[in-house]
């Protein structure tokens, strides 16, 4: 992999970080000023349970932060940008596609097929 296309990917994960960390921010902030004391019992569950799925997607992002720290990591290394499986490079299209990739696609595909079988055992 190239400088340039290793500058291109670490300014596209920071920018996806500095988006999510944004993101959460302000659903902090959106959860300290709304109140959930509806008045009605029926909107109060209707908020409370908005308010579960909002906090579940930002758990998911806080998950997805640690993805993308550790693809920071690797170019950094000089590791990213090849499969953590085989070794080989990763194409350039599957980590424009999805820039936390650790597998090549074959090698993602194999792993999804080896979990899915387990977990029908």
């Amino acid at each position: 992999m190239s400088p340039l296309q290793r500058a291109y990917f670490l300014n596209k994960l920071k920018a996806w970080k500095d988006a999510i960390v944004e993101e959460s921010r302000a659903t902090m902030a959106q959860l300290q000023v709304d109140s959930l004391r509806e008045p009605d019992i029926a909107d109060r569950a209707s908020s409370e349970t908005d308010w579960s799925i909002e906090l579940r997607t930002r758990d998911r992002q806080r998950k997805l932060i640690a993805k993308i720290d550790s693809a920071i990591r690797r170019l950094y290394e000089g590791e990213y940008g090849y499969c953590e499986v085989t070794g080989d490079p990763i194409s350039l299209a599957r980590l424009e596609a999805r820039p936390i990739a650790t597998m090549t696609l074959e090698a993602q595909e194999k792993h999804e097929r080896i979990e899915r079988v387990s977990r029908d055992d």
